[in-house]
């Protein structure tokens, strides 16, 4: 789309920070008006905006994609989402464990279980772990625990959370994460131990490296959106 506007600009209005092209109010793709819960958010997306060049190319702008999926995708689905959300936990990649070899069943010991042990602490819940891929069965309250934190999110987290928690695989990382537990990085690497152990017995998969940084990056940009939610 060729880029149809010269100003930008980022308004106070009664329900949060509005964006203006030319002094027209910016909608999202589902028609409704894109108010940010936060001024830092509002100045990110209007920078996108800004820095467009002759045609407008949505792939560069991911705080405004995030935002519009926030408003058009999970506000009006909430709890829908949020039981999506929560239902990761039931299954969560933490609690899968292998038998063998040596090397891998220390790792999975030494960096997940950290996070376990968190969550119990936090949550005041005791996540099982099996070894192997057969599922096991969390016990019916850590799953009402898990729902009810996620629900008490509003849109805009719940989109970021939703976003970690589908891309670490994890919902224990993904909170670990959002409560300031664990920096990005740990958590992302976390997320990565088997494949990192499965390339260095086996080989480097490129087209699976690819994959994984660009899910990096996606993780980048989310943080990056959370961060903007909780600058007042």
């Amino acid at each position: 789309m060729k880029k149809f506007y010269k100003s930008v600009s980022v308004e106070a209005a009664d329900t949060g920070h509005i964006i203006t092209l030319d002094g027209r109010l910016v909608k999202t793709p589902g028609k409704a008006m894109l108010v940010m819960p936060t001024r830092a958010l509002a100045d990110a997306v209007a920078q996108e905006w800004e820095s467009q060049g002759e045609k407008i190319d949505p792939d560069t702008m991911h705080q405004t994609r995030l935002a519009n999926t926030a408003i058009d995708r999970v506000a009006p689905r909430h709890d829908d989402v949020a039981t999506e959300v929560a239902a990761f936990g039931g299954s969560d990649l933490l609690c899968y464990r292998v038998s063998e070899p040596v090397e891998l069943v220390d790792a999975h010991a030494r960096v997940w279980n950290p996070y376990l042990d968190w969550a119990k602490q936090a949550y005041g819940i005791a996540l099982k772990t099996t070894v192997g891929i057969m599922p096991v069965r969390q016990a019916p309250e850590v799953l009402e625990v898990f729902l009810r934190h996620v629900r008490g999110h509003d849109a805009f987290e719940l989109t970021g959370l939703h976003a970690f928690t589908s891309g670490f695989g994890s919902l224990i990382l993904a909170m670990a994460y959002m409560e300031g537990f664990s920096p990005l990085e740990a958590v992302w690497q976390a997320s990565i131990l088997d494949a990192i152990h499965q390339e260095e017995a086996w080989g480097v998969d490129e087209e699976a490296q690819e994959k994984r940084a660009r899910l990096r990056d996606e993780m980048m940009v989310t943080a990056t959106f959370i961060s903007h939610l909780r600058n007042k």
